[in-house]
């Protein structure tokens, strides 16, 4: 898969079907690093509020929605959200997702990228952290590959899909870091 046959697409543009069974699909894949987006979108009556919720979120500048669309089948394959936004100190915080068909494409980097230039061009951010379950190598790959520093671990600070607490790995990122890519 190309640059070419996927598109990222804007929450206001999501049907949240649409978003439903992108979540039912890959409940397996992302059940232990994304249990909070899981249970708020475990079936279709909650995934239209939480679709509510985040269009709301939109709105009042709390939060930032993008979706990776494969072009050819015009259906959902990922999810990064800007989350976690303090103005008071211009940070934020960045979450994401691929299908597990899709992984290591180059898209959840590519939308990474794209949320950083966001981040720090349009919402005049400092710093853009990421918060991944030490589990995660992917997402830690893909924190390390954007120079992001990883700046500690909080210990029990995440509890899995599973109920269990774990370690989460802490990295960031700031503008004047940014500059230099």
């Amino acid at each position: 898969m190309s640059f070419t046959d996927w598109k990222i697409d804007r929450i206001e543009n999501i049907l949240p079907e649409e978003f439903y069974k992108l979540i039912d699909k890959n409940k397996n894949h992302i059940g232990q690093t994304f249990p909070v987006t899981l249970a708020n979108s475990d079936s279709l009556e909650k995934t239209q509020d939480f679709i509510s919720v985040s269009l709301d979120k939109e709105k009042n500048n709390e939060g930032y929605y993008f979706y990776a669309r494969d072009i050819k089948t015009n259906n959902l394959i990922g999810y990064l959200c800007i989350k976690s936004i303090d103005l008071r100190i211009s940070k934020c915080e960045l979450g994401y997702f691929i299908d597990e068909d899709f992984q290591g494409k180059g898209i959840t980097s590519k939308m990474v990228s794209d949320a950083l230039e966001f981040c720090f061009n349009e919402l005049m951010m400092n710093k853009v952290f990421i918060c991944t379950s030490e589990i995660n190598l992917a997402s830690q790959r893909i924190a390390l590959k954007h120079n992001f520093k990883q700046e500690g671990i909080l210990r029990d600070e995440f509890r899995n899909g599973n109920g269990e607490l774990q370690n989460t790995v802490y990295f960031g990122l700031l503008k004047s870091e940014y500059k230099l890519q």
